[in-house]
C-alpha cells in the first residue's frame, strides 16, 4: 500500500480513543452531517466464560449464563429499559456471542438521555429469584427457536465434533435444564468479574462528540478510579484430537444441509494477524471469486450461501464450511481436492489480490455507516486493536504468507463432518395449515 493511500485510510478510520480512570475504553467516530448515532457498550464476557476464579474464589456456571444475564440487564427496580429507550426515541437491542456481550442503541434525538439509560442499566444490575424465574420461561422459548435453526445446528454440531471439553461445545443460550440452575448470586458474580469498566468498551459513531460521551461517563462515575477485579479464567486442557469425526441429525428442512469443520491450533490472544490471514485464505479457496465456488454453483451442487468462516475464541480456533446440497459428500471431496491443489500449487496471486481488495472495501465501506462504524470499532477494541491497525495488518499480508499458512491448516486428519437430513415434515402441503386455522 502506498504511503499516501495508507495515510488516507488511516485518516478515514481515525476514531478517538481514550482509556478512562475507571479502566473503560472509549472510542468515538464523529461523523458530521449524519443525523443518527449508534452506540455500543460491550464486555469481554460470552458463553465460553463459564469457569473462573474471582478474588481467589472459584465460580462454575451452567451453560447460557452470559446470554441470560444480557436479557436481565434490561430490567431493574424502575422497570424495563426498553420502555425507557422508547421514551427517548432510541431503538435498542443486545446480543451475546461466544466471547462477548454487547448492548446497543441507535438514536437521532435525546442522545444524552439514551446514554443515561444505557450506562445506568448496565452499571446497576438488579436480580431476584422472582425475575429470574420469569425470564427462564422466556429464554426457554428462545432456545427452542435456535433448535429449529439448521444454520445454528450446523455450527453447534461441528463444535461438538471438534472439541472434547471446550465450552464452545455448548449452545450460547444454554439448555432449558442449564438455565434452570441460574441464581441471583451467579449473575452478580458475573457482573463483578466481567462487567467491570476495565473489561468493557464504549464505542459511538455518528452525530456525536467525545465530549458528549465523556460527560455521560462522568454522570455515571466512570471517570473515577476503580479497583481492578482479580479475575482468572479457568480452562480445561483441550487436545488436538477430535471428539467425533461425524454427526447426523434429521430436521424439518427442505434440502440437506452439511458442514465441514477443521480443528486448528488455538491462536494467542494478540494474534489477530493469523485470523485475518485465515479469512483471506478461505476467500481464495471457496469465496465468490474462487474457481471452486463457480464450479459448485454452476453445477447446482450448493446454494449461493455456501462458504467458510474462521471461529476463534480463547483456547479455540476452527475453520468451518457450511451450505446446502443434495450431494454433500461430492461437495466435500471437491473442497478437499481444491484445498490440496492450492496447497500444492500455491494461492492464485490474482485471486488473492481481488480478495484482499474486497476486504479493504468492506473496512472502508463500514466507515460510512454509523452502525457499521461503531460495531467495527467495538469489535476490534475488544480484541485489543484499532480500525487503523486492522487496515495496516491487512496491507502487510502477502500471498506467500497464505502459502505458508496452508501448509499446516485445513488438514483432513483434523476434519469433522456434520449432516442435517430432511425428516419429511418440511414438505407437508400448506393446505393442512390453512385447514387448522379455519378450525380455530
Amino acid at each position: 500500500m502506498s504511503e499516501l493511500r495508507s495515510q488516507a485510510l488511516a485518516d478515514a478510520a481515525a476514531d478517538q480513543w481514550k482509556i478512562l480512570p475507571s479502566g473503560l475504553t472509549v472510542l468515538v467516530q464523529p461523523m458530521p452531517g449524519y443525523s443518527g448515532t449508534h452506540v455500543i457498550y460491550a464486555t469481554r464476557f460470552g458463553s465460553i466464560d463459564r469457569d473462573f476464579r474471582l478474588n481467589g474464589r472459584e465460580v462454575h456456571l451452567p451453560a447460557g449464563v452470559a446470554h441470560f444475564l444480557e436479557h436481565k440487564m434490561f430490567e431493574d427496580q424502575d422497570g424495563d429499559a426498553f420502555a425507557k429507550f422508547a421514551k427517548t426515541g432510541a431503538n435498542a437491542n443486545a446480543f451475546t456471542s461466544f466471547d462477548r456481550t454487547c448492548y446497543l442503541f441507535t438514536a437521532t434525538q435525546q442522545l444524552d438521555e439514551s446514554l443515561d439509560v444505557l450506562l445506568g442499566m448496565v452499571g446497576h444490575p438488579y436480580f431476584t429469584e422472582q425475575t429470574i424465574a420469569k425470564e427462564q420461561g422466556i429464554i426457554g422459548q428462545e432456545i427452542k427457536m435456535y433448535d429449529d435453526s439448521a444454520d445454528w445446528r450446523l455450527i453447534t454440531g461441528l463444535c461438538e465434533c471438534l472439541y472434547h471439553s471446550h465450552p464452545i461445545r455448548s449452545d450460547i443460550a444454554g439448555t432449558c435444564e442449564s438455565i434452570a440452575e441460574i441464581t441471583p448470586k451467579m449473575l452478580y458474580d458475573c457482573c463483578e468479574a466481567f462487567y467491570a469498566p476495565g473489561n468493557m468498551v464504549l464505542a459511538a459513531a455518528g452525530n456525536i462528540t467525545m465530549e458528549q460521551i465523556l460527560a455521560a461517563c462522568e454522570r455515571h462515575g466512570l471517570m473515577e478510579l476503580r479497583p481492578e477485579e482479580r479475575v482468572q479464567r479457568l480452562w480445561a486442557e483441550e487436545p488436538m484430537t477430535l471428539a467425533a469425526t461425524e454427526k447426523r441429525i434429521r430436521m424439518p428442512v427442505s434440502k440437506p444441509c452439511f458442514g465441514l469443520g477443521f480443528k486448528e491450533t488455538p491462536l494467542a490472544p494478540d494474534d489477530l494477524r493469523s485470523e485475518l490471514l485465515y479469512d483471506l485464505i478461505l476467500c481464495c479457496v471457496c469465496g465468490g471469486m474462487s474457481p471452486l465456488y463457480r464450479r459448485l454453483y454452476d453445477s447446482g451442487l450448493t446454494n449461493p450461501g455456501f462458504g467458510g468462516e474462521v471461529l476463534r475464541v480463547d483456547g479455540c480456533c476452527c475453520i468451518l464450511f457450511t451450505g446446502e446440497s443434495d450431494e454433500p459428500d461430492t461437495v466435500k471431496q471437491m473442497l478437499l481436492g481444491e484445498i490440496e491443489r492450492v496447497r500444492r500449487e500455491g494461492i492464485d496471486r490474482e485471486v488473492f489480490t481481488l480478495c484482499k481488495n474486497e476486504k479493504y472495501g468492506q473496512l472502508i465501506e463500514n466507515l460510512e455507516n454509523v452502525e457499521d462504524s461503531a460495531s467495527q470499532m467495538a469489535d476490534f477494541a475488544l480484541s485489543g486493536q484499532t480500525v487503523v491497525q486492522q487496515i495496516e495488518a491487512l496491507a502487510a499480508l502477502t500471498a506467500d504468507d497464505a502459502d505458508a499458512a496452508l501448509q499446516h491448516i485445513l488438514q483432513p486428519a483434523r476434519m469433522a463432518m456434520m449432516y442435517i437430513e430432511p425428516d419429511g415434515t418440511a414438505d407437508l402441503p400448506e393446505a393442512d395449515d390453512e385447514e387448522t386455522e379455519d378450525e380455530e
